[in-house]
């Protein structure tokens, strides 16, 4: 993930909820579908959750409205900024940090029981070196047995049909029209793409057109999973947006429980995971 993605939110953090054709709707929506995964598989029945991406707060105000103990984190420092005011302007109390994925434990300092990530920001990690470095971390900040939620675009669907555009969404009338879109170029890797997301705003009579460039990489959804394993996380389950009512796939996976070592327990560990998420079991 590099500075470009950082400049990407700054800037369109003034524009982003013309991305929704109705932002408010969205909000509502994406909580109570998240309050329900929550509530299904979370194993603490009042959790102090973290949204790490949370933008301009999409997902954090709605749970906070529901009567969550919400934090939010982004890369964005505008983009936090912005979550602020949305936050004030509902009369909600949510507290905010400008925080990268991959430095989460030190800016965080604490632990939660639930730890969210919305909206395909995980594929904004161009490497898998930064894709385990940041599960790594958002690790460090879940408590032992922790919930995980993170909902990225179905890439096993999009890397066969290479799309490189999307629909034109129009919302508004008159002087308030807007235009959204997003134009896709694929990288000769075939697995990494450039998105020009347009905004256009009608201003009287002509058109004003804000242009937005960042990179993603698609990842597929056993990719994740093996990622998630080498992280430490364990018990990874995906859904369809037909069986959570979230908008994208998810995935939710919990933070392996790690035990102090007894006399009776021993040693183990898998070849492909680190030392910092190697766990203890019973000797029988």
């Amino acid at each position: 993930m590099t500075d470009s993605v950082q400049h990407f939110y700054n800037d369109l953090a003034d524009h982003y909820h013309r991305v929704y054709e109705s932002w408010q709707g969205s909000i509502d929506r994406q909580a109570a579908a998240l309050a329900d995964l929550i509530q299904s598989n979370c194993r603490v029945s009042s959790p102090e959750i973290l949204d790490c991406s949370c933008g301009i707060g999409t997902q954090v105000l709605g749970l906070a409205k529901l009567g969550y103990r919400v934090q939010g984190s982004d890369l964005s420092p505008k983009a936090i900024q912005r979550a602020k005011v949305e936050s004030v302007n509902r009369g909600l109390d949510i507290p905010f940090e400008v925080a990268d994925f991959r430095t989460l434990d030190s800016t965080m300092g604490r632990t939660f029981d639930v730890v969210l990530t919305c909206d395909n920001s995980l594929p904004h990690l161009l490497t898998e070196a930064d894709l385990d470095q940041a599960l790594a971390r958002i690790g460090t900040v879940l408590e032992s047995g922790g919930l995980f939620i993170a909902s990225i675009r179905d890439y096993d669907a999009l890397l066969v049909e290479k799309p490189d555009s999307t629909t034109p969404q129009v919302t508004g009338r008159d002087d308030d029209e807007t235009i959204v879109f997003q134009v896709w170029e694929w990288v000769d890797d075939g697995r990494t793409y450039w998105v020009r997301l347009f905004v256009m705003q009608r201003e009287s009579d002509s058109w004003r057109t804000d242009e937005f460039v960042t990179q993603y990489r698609a990842i597929r959804r056993d990719e994740l999973t093996l990622a998630l394993e080498r992280s430490g996380f364990a018990d990874i389950t995906w859904l369809s947006p037909e069986q959570s009512g979230f908008f994208q796939p998810v995935v939710v996976a919990y933070r392996r429980k790690c035990l102090q070592k007894p006399q009776a327990y021993r040693r183990f560990y898998r070849r492909d995971r680190r030392p910092s998420s190697l766990c203890y079991r019973a000797n029988y």
